[in-house]
């Protein structure tokens, strides 16, 4: 199977109507909302899901560092691209989205919450009680653990969707968490 990034005309009514919303309000079309345009029902619900969750109870700065945690377990170099970016346009350094991916960030919240994230990607929902423990000892609650699963959800989606189609990154490419070590 030919996996390509449509155009806004190779794509049906419902996603072309989406792509020049989001040109609009984005200046483009990133390609990972253009590749699943492939299916337009499911950009219009994926993007529905993602505003939604975007009103519950974490931050901006929490849904990034979830975002970046996921994308590293699940190696897709798109999602930890794009979600440095917009990790950095919500306030973190580069040093800093590297420690989100990495569960090490010395936010005791942000480290909490990336830790589980990441373990709850790689244990496939399974993650050990010690780290469930932290994250209700730092103040999150019971709320906050189903939002976190919805989030990853969302997130596993795009990982996803990269992972398998291999379409160009169309933000800074981040570095790779080994680089950064050096």
């Amino acid at each position: 199977m030919k996996h390509f990034v449509p155009s806004k005309e190779e794509v049906n009514e419902p996603a072309r109507s989406i792509f020049e919303a989001l040109n609009n309000k984005l200046g483009m079309v990133p390609n990972i909302y253009a590749y699943t345009g492939h299916s337009g029902n499911t950009l219009k619900h994926y993007l529905a899901f993602t505003e939604g969750l975007s009103n519950g109870s974490f931050s901006g700065r929490e849904r990034e560092a979830v975002a970046l945690a996921v994308a590293q377990a699940n190696g897709c170099r798109y999602c930890q691209s794009a979600h440095t970016a917009l990790a950095k346009q919500a306030g973190f350094s580069e040093g800093e989205t590297l420690q989100l991916r990495e569960g090490s960030h010395p936010d005791e919240k942000l480290g909490a919450l990336t830790r589980l994230a990441r373990e709850i990607t790689t244990s496939k929902g399974n993650p050990a009680g010690e780290t469930l423990n932290e994250f209700e000892a730092v103040g999150y609650s019971q709320e906050s653990l189903v939002e976190l699963i919805a989030h990853i959800s969302v997130n596993v989606f795009t990982n996803y969707i990269h992972r398998i189609a291999d379409f160009e990154i169309d933000f800074p490419v981040a570095p790779e968490l080994e680089e950064a070590v050096d």
